[in-house]
């Protein structure tokens, strides 16, 4: 956690300090960037709203123990950085949620984020976490939102919850464009009889930029994690009436491979139904760079995730499902399984693949896709992959943006580039 102090002016008759804690972040990287000085980003980071006085009377500083206040005082060097202990965080969060209630949100969202939970490969609830997770921030890049949008998580408290169910909203003062996420029972409008059923598990949340854009997050369950098939990831562009499909598939951690058995065949072929929903594109604005919307993500977590929780997407590849067609017929993928003939798909097998950025370049671009599908088949779609024991995580974004407006967009903004979400929830301003 990072605490960011400014000092205030002095009275005339007291030369003790008037210092004041102005801003709350989250060290994002800490990394050596020389032979002597080092570079530290924060992200996020978050204006108090209010002054929050340290010293005095009735200061921050009083309400915690001596010890602690000596230490806080040999770090906390106007002008320079300082690091302290653990203990005295604790001892200063404590106390901020004390004083200031109304920072509790602000903390409870940042410290998700400083310490995420780690999430364990050899348990069924927190696999298919780690696959919805994984959905979620590839969504959110293709749709260039910031990552810390959707990134405060803790473990919902039924093991069959989606992934988003566990997210802990951003809080914003009202007066601020910053980003934003909500429960919404008006988005998806399809979609709206899941999210009070008993059976589907649903839960929604919305984003929105400052050029009006609106990405609507929805993650859906209908079956119990312990028999789950696994995960979809849908990204549906409504201004193209395009979507994308992507099925994941875990390959083993060690040999990076999985074995083709009767079901991923069987997966494959409603896949490559799913694909002919598509039409043939009339304008140039439709072209995509081949009639593959659908595609396998063979994706591996290191064995090391019970120790380290994963920053960024997992590593895995993208595979259109054509392509894995043409692989199982070719010599590459053959192995042995029980003394019989099998076939394999991984890394050892497939020399060519998309990896994450790639994959996300193409769908950002609108040149991977169908053309002309309507909310209705993708509504049709979604209920037959939860019926038929897949989780679901679908984004829907919404705008006015044309086509070469999009284009200019995703061209323009860089890695560096900052985005800010409207506020669009509450009218009574948190901190």
């Amino acid at each position: 956690m990072v605490l960011v102090l400014g000092q205030g002016d002095r009275d005339e008759r007291d030369s003790s300090p008037s210092r004041h804690l102005v801003w709350i972040g989250v060290v994002a990287r800490h990394n050596t960037v020389g032979a002597v000085d080092k570079s530290i980003t924060v992200d996020p980071l978050r204006e108090c709203m209010k002054t929050i006085m340290l010293d005095g009377y009735d200061g921050l500083l009083s309400k915690i123990p001596k010890p602690m206040r000596e230490e806080f005082e040999q770090a906390a060097v106007l002008g320079g950085v300082g690091e302290c202990s653990y203990a005295l965080w604790e001892a200063m969060n404590t106390a901020l949620r004390a004083a200031h209630p109304e920072l509790i949100g602000l903390l409870d969202w940042l410290i998700a984020q400083a310490a995420p939970p780690v999430l364990d490969s050899n348990d069924p609830a927190d696999r298919a976490w780690q696959e919805q997770q994984d959905a979620t921030r590839s969504l959110l890049r293709i749709a260039e939102f910031p990552h810390s949008s959707l990134a405060a998580w803790q473990r919902p408290s039924s093991r069959d919850a989606p992934y988003l169910a566990g997210l802990i909203p951003q809080p914003v003062e009202h007066s601020l464009i910053d980003h934003d996420v909500r429960a919404a029972g008006d988005a998806f409008e399809l979609f709206s009889e899941w999210q009070s059923g008993n059976e589907v598990r649903c839960d929604i949340h919305i984003l929105q930029d400052a050029e009006g854009r609106r990405l609507e997050v929805a993650n859906v369950n209908a079956t119990p994690v312990e028999s789950r098939l696994g995960t979809d990831m849908i990204y549906f562009h409504e201004s193209t009436q395009s979507f994308v499909l992507v099925q994941y598939k875990r390959l083993d951690s060690r040999k990076r491979s999985i074995y083709v058995d009767d079901r991923l065949r069987s997966q494959l072929d409603r896949l490559e139904k799913v694909a002919q929903l598509s039409r043939s594109p009339a304008m140039p604005s439709e072209w995509r760079m081949g009639s593959d919307p659908c595609f396998l993500k063979l994706a591996y977590w290191p064995e090391d995730t019970d120790k380290q929780p994963v920053e960024g997407l997992v590593p895995g590849m993208y595979l259109p499902v054509s392509y894995v067609r043409l692989l199982l017929k070719d010599d590459c993928t053959r192995g042995v399984q029980a003394g019989s003939e099998a076939r394999l798909l991984g890394y050892d097998q497939v020399e060519r693949y998309l990896i994450n950025t790639q994959f996300i370049e193409l769908v950002k671009h609108g040149l991977a896709g169908t053309v002309g599908t309507t909310a209705k088949e993708l509504y049709s779609l979604v209920q037959d992959r939860i019926e038929r024991g897949q989780s679901v995580v679908l984004a829907a974004e919404r705008s006015r943006e044309s086509v070469r407006a999009r284009q200019k967009r995703t061209r323009s903004r860089g890695s560096k580039a900052k985005r800010y979400i409207h506020r669009v929830y509450n009218p009574d301003p948190l901190f």
